[in-house]
């Protein structure tokens, strides 16, 4: 069952958006549900590459935190 969602945009950010539904030969609404969508999708799910990434992060920063508990660390000033 499709929804309905309002919003409320600048002259300017309309003429974005018509410029762009135009060029994809989309209608706004169209345009803007795939738009959203796509945003949504690339902003929300890595790939397995970037999630090796974040574990390798994570796991540096538990041992960091460690070293720190255990007093292996130096100050320089």
């Amino acid at each position: 069952m499709q929804k309905t969602i309002t919003i409320r945009i600048d002259n300017t950010i309309y003429d974005i958006f018509k410029k762009a539904a135009e060029g994809q030969k989309r209608t706004i609404s169209n345009y803007m549900e795939y738009a959203a969508l796509n945003y949504t999708i690339n902003e929300s799910i890595v790939d397995d590459e970037e999630m090796q990434e974040i574990l390798e992060f994570e796991k540096d920063l538990k041992k960091g935190l460690s070293d720190i508990s255990a007093g292996r660390y130096k100050v320089i000033d």
